[in-house]
């Protein structure tokens, strides 16, 4: 079992890389995890539309052309589907169950994911209307990644 977070932007505070890398270190014992970034582009206070779209598009390419084949890739968003971490589980157990073994996550920029990265996605998951930073997403994916692997094995830590 693989999992990867794809995401963009580096994540410089130190106390998010030291919550993210407890989890990924408990996630061991189930899955190898790995995060990747690439880089996020420039994004001045005042932007056009224009601007934005190229933004978001080159951020898009560059998830893209990371993403493997086999993979059940899951994006981050918005407009997607908000669920329980019980039915997050479930997720998780159906699709190993067909034979997936290889989850890649991706978390945009601050402008969010292109259409492109939304088409490719086999799923697309919400953690509610709120925005939040996308450094601070990471750890809070890593967690829920950590509970539905938790809630398979009938393990205690979910409540």
């Amino acid at each position: 079992m693989k999992i990867t977070v794809l995401c963009v932007g580096k994540l410089k505070e130190s106390y998010l890389r030291e919550a993210i890398a407890e989890y990924q270190k408990r996630l061991g014992a189930y899955a190898k995890t790995e995060i990747i970034e690439i880089p996020d582009e420039k994004c001045p206070e005042r932007i056009s539309q224009a601007e934005k779209q190229k933004i978001i598009q080159t951020e898009g390419a560059g998830l893209v052309a990371l993403l493997p084949a086999d993979a059940f890739v899951i994006a981050l968003d918005i407009c997607g589907k908000n669920i329980s971490s019980e039915e997050f589980a479930e997720l998780f157990a159906a699709k190993m169950l067909s034979g997936k073994s290889h989850f890649v996550f991706i978390i945009g920029g601050s402008l969010g994911l292109s259409e492109q990265v939304l088409q490719r996605a086999d799923f697309r998951l919400s953690f509610g209307k709120m925005t939040y930073p996308h450094q601070l997403m990471r750890l809070i994916l890593t967690e829920q990644i950590y509970r539905a692997f938790k809630i398979n094995a009938h393990e205690p830590y979910h409540k």
